[in-house]
C-alpha cells in the first residue's frame, strides 16, 4: 500500500462504519492498550454499561483466539523473555445500531473443518441451548488441541444478539485465512 492508497482504505472504514482496526502483531499488552481505547469511546457515546461489558468482552475473547490459534506468528526471542506473538486482524464497528467485533487470522487447512464443526453447531443453538452447552462443555473440560478453555466461541455466542458469522478463505495448500465476525 501506498501513501495514496491509505484515504481510500479509511473511506472503505467509514463506509462499513468500522471506527476501530488493527492489523500485526498480536500482544496481551496491545490487546489491553485496544480493549482499553475502545472502552473509553463508547462510555463517551453513552453507551450502555451492559453494552460496553459485552464488547469488551467479544473483543478480547476474539484477540485470545488469534494469540491462540493463527498459524502466521514470530517465534520467541532467544533471551526467552517475550512470548511469541501471533498475527491477526481486529475490526471494530456499528452495524444496524449494533457494535460488531471482526476479527480474521490464518490457520492450518487442517484446522478448518474442526472450526467450521464448532462454529456452525453454535449457530444452531438458541439461548437455552448455549446456556446448556456452556454449562456441559465446562465440566468436559478443554478438548483436545484447545488452548484455552474451549469455551471462547460459547461465551461469544452467547453474548451475541444473532448468531456468529465465520469465513474461511483458502489462501494456499497449507494455510486459510479464518474470519468471524460477533455483534452485540
Amino acid at each position: 500500500m501506498m501513501v495514496d492508497d491509505l484515504y481510500e482504505l479509511k473511506e472503505v472504514f467509514r463506509k462499513r462504519e468500522i471506527f476501530l482496526s488493527f492489523s500485526g502483531p498480536i500482544s496481551q499488552n496491545l490487546v489491553a492498550e485496544i480493549a482499553s481505547t475502545l472502552k473509553q469511546k463508547m462510555e463517551l457515546e453513552e453507551a450502555s454499561k451492559t453494552t460496553v461489558l459485552r464488547v469488551f468482552s467479544m473483543l478480547v475473547e476474539n484477540a485470545q483466539n488469534i494469540m491462540h490459534y493463527s498459524a502466521e506468528k514470530l517465534p520467541k526471542d532467544h533471551s526467552g523473555k517475550e512470548d511469541e506473538l501471533s498475527f491477526g486482524i481486529i475490526a471494530v464497528g456499528y452495524e444496524n445500531g449494533k457494535y460488531f467485533v471482526l476479527c480474521g487470522n490464518m490457520i492450518e487447512n487442517g484446522k478448518v473443518d474442526i472450526f467450521r464443526e464448532k462454529l456452525t453447531k453454535l449457530q444452531g443453538m438458541n439461548e437455552e441451548e448455549l446456556k446448556a452447552y456452556y454449562k456441559e462443555q465446562r465440566r468436559k473440560g478443554p478438548g483436545e488441541g484447545s488452548k484455552g478453555g474451549g469455551l471462547g466461541f460459547i461465551e461469544m455466542a452467547r453474548k451475541a444478539s444473532r448468531p456468529i458469522e465465520f469465513d474461511f478463505r483458502k489462501v494456499d495448500e497449507t494455510f486459510s485465512f479464518f474470519s468471524v465476525k460477533v455483534v452485540s
